[in-house]
């Protein structure tokens, strides 16, 4: 039986996800350390794990897991900018827990040298969930793989679900993401409408919890950090149209994508929500 991964851990993109996923490998006891183009010192207890050299962190790297935020930073970690594929000669597995498109995640298996085995492990929940180590992974990959990389997956997460081979997981993530951004643009809209109504927020959705139109961003409004935020092109508002856009990416030939390009269209014009 394959040696599960423990050591020579390092984890790209630190932010509001990286972070706290950093932190729960460290906590589980595994071997491993992050890499972000920001400075050490930007990240608090996690700084002696942390490095923003890539030299220092390709050294003796076996396992990378990728938490940067679209296609441009993946081509830039993986083949130019870090190129973390010829920069760490030990490397063995990448892990791939971006949001991307699953066309480009399936062409990445013709870029990458055989030798090194790749995962689609991309996850939901918010930085609430990781923060708190109970994140839903979509997997793909061969089962050899995904059964070395699981001491990893229990450390972050609590679901774990096995979507079938690479880009399986990835397929499966964008599908989960549409619907997310579709209840997040309708949500908005309905919290809008009530406000209109003279409708307590609070009241309506403690109503939403417990009836029809429950919902994930509704239940947890209070805890999911983007809720109130309005759109712009580098917070979490923002990712939920490229996801959508990644969702369209996979749709099957001859496909109706109104509806999809309509939800984009509705999380573009979401202006930030006040607290009540």
């Amino acid at each position: 039986m394959a040696t599960p991964m423990r050591e020579g851990v390092g984890l790209a993109g630190c932010g509001r996800m990286g972070a706290p996923m950093l932190a729960a490998l460290a906590a589980a006891g595994i071997e491993a350390r992050g890499f972000d183009i920001r400075p050490p010192s930007e990240f608090g207890a996690l700084a002696e794990r942390m490095t923003d050299d890539p030299d220092r962190f390709a050294a003796g790297l076996r396992v990378l897991i990728s938490v940067v935020r679209d296609i441009p930073q993946t081509e830039e970690l993986l083949f130019s900018d870090q190129g973390f594929l010829s920069r760490a000669p030990a490397l063995e597995t990448v892990i791939l827990s971006s949001t991307l498109s699953p066309r480009y995640v399936r062409e990445l298996r013709a870029r990458v040298p055989r030798h090194i085995a790749l995962i689609d492990a991309p996850m939901s929940g918010a930085a609430v969930a990781a923060q708190e180590r109970r994140l839903s992974f979509m997997l793909g990959g061969d089962r050899a793989d995904l059964d070395r990389a699981q001491p990893l997956f229990d450390a972050m997460g609590a679901h774990f679900h096995r979507m079938g081979g690479y880009g399986a997981g990835m397929a499966a993530k964008v599908l989960n993401n549409l619907l997310a951004a579709s209840s997040t643009a309708m949500t908005r809209l309905v919290l809008d409408w009530a406000d209109a109504e003279g409708i307590d927020e609070r009241r309506l959705l403690d109503l939403i919890a417990t009836s029809s139109g429950q919902n994930w961003l509704a239940s947890g409004f209070e805890t999911i950090e983007f809720a109130r935020d309005g759109w712009a092109p580098d917070n979490s508002i923002g990712i939920l149209v490229k996801d959508v856009e990644s969702a369209l990416d996979a749709a099957p030939d001859g496909a109706d994508t109104d509806l999809p390009r309509a939800v984009q269209t509705a999380i573009r014009h979401l202006t930030p929500r006040p607290k009540k």
